[in-house]
Formats: structure tokens, sequence, C-alpha cells
């Protein structure tokens, strides 16, 4: 008799799974061709079914990618001073907005909305409490420093080269130009 290997269940679909291989897509292929049909078929499901989690389809994609990367939280315990806390947040922002380049344009385009929104006060909050003078003005220029410094590093390092040594070389040096704008915009916030 042949033995017959068990077939495995499906993955459940989920919105993280959905979440998942949207970014896949895009950071792979680019935002334009990410599309509720391509996305059916990387989950191996049927584009309808996408809807049950994101129920306003495609729009809600969108929001839930810009939300995934720049929903940003540091541990409030790690960091001392509101300029470690700031520097500390601003890190995180930055790796996670290079680690999903594909999606740059939703983050810099979409208001923060759900988890990001929180992100933001409770970052404001975090700096209020480590006495930071206008911890207000501190997010908003973090912010603003952080999505322009990854804006300007992905379209100089050429993100979409397969040279992945070209890329690294550029995304270390992209890193030390990150770090003294952050000192000077940190300095110039009252540091």
């Amino acid at each position: 008799m042949i033995a017959v290997p068990a077939k495995r269940p499906p993955v459940p679909l989920s919105r993280e799974r959905i979440i998942d291989a949207a970014l896949h897509i895009a950071d792979g292929q680019g935002l334009r061709r990410l599309t509720m049909r391509r996305l059916g078929d990387a989950l191996q499901v049927e584009a309808m079914a996408i809807y049950h989690h994101l129920p306003r389809g495609k729009e809600a994609l969108m929001d839930a990618l810009a939300e995934h990367v720049t929903a940003v939280r540091v541990d409030p315990e790690a960091a001392g001073t509101w300029q470690d806390r700031a520097r500390a947040w601003a890190r995180a922002s930055r790796a996670a907005l290079l680690e999903h380049p594909g999606v740059l344009s939703l983050a810099l385009t979409k208001p923060p909305k759900g988890a990001a929104l929180a992100a933001i006060r409770e970052q404001i909050e975090q700096l209020r409490e480590a006495g930071a003078a206008d911890p207000d003005g501190a997010v908003r220029a973090l912010r603003a420093y952080v999505f322009g410094s990854v804006a300007v590093e992905v379209q100089q390092s050429g993100w979409a080269d397969p040279d992945a040594e070209v890329r690294d070389a550029r995304t270390a040096e992209g890193e030390r130009e990150f770090e003294r704008g952050l000192d000077a915009l940190i300095d110039g916030l009252g540091g």
C-alpha cells in the first residue's frame, strides 16, 4: 500500500497575513502592482475573501500598510532624557520605513490613524514626561525629519537596484547622514 501524505490544512486568512503579503508585493514590485487580485493569488484565496478582513477593500489595505510602517513604539523605560527618547523613536521609525520602502509613499501621504496615531500621542506624552519644552512641536519636527530623510535615502540609494552591495553601502552612508541630521535637529529643539 502506498502512503499518501496528509494534506495540510490551509493557513487561515487573517489581517496580519494579508498585510504581510501586501508588504511583500509592494516592496518587491511597487504599490502600482499591488492589486486585490494579485494579493489574493499570493495568499491562495479568492480576492473577495480579503474583504472579510478589510471591508473597505483597497483603501483599507492602503491605510493598514501605512499604519504598519508608522506605528512605531519605543519602550519608555529604555531611554532617560527626552533627547534619548527622541533619538530612539527616530531611529526605530527610520528602520521601520526602510524595511518597507515600497510603502514609503503611503507613510508620507496618509494621515496617521489607529495604532499610528496612538503611537504619536504616546511619543508626545513620553517627551512631555521626560521634560521636553515643546513635545508636540518636537514630535512634528522629528516626524518630518525622519520621513524626509528616509525619502531622500531611498531615492538616492537606487533601492530598486538589484546590486545589493551598492544598496548596503549607500544605506550605511545614509545612516551616518541621518545621525548627523538627527543630532542637529535635537540640538535645535533645545537639546
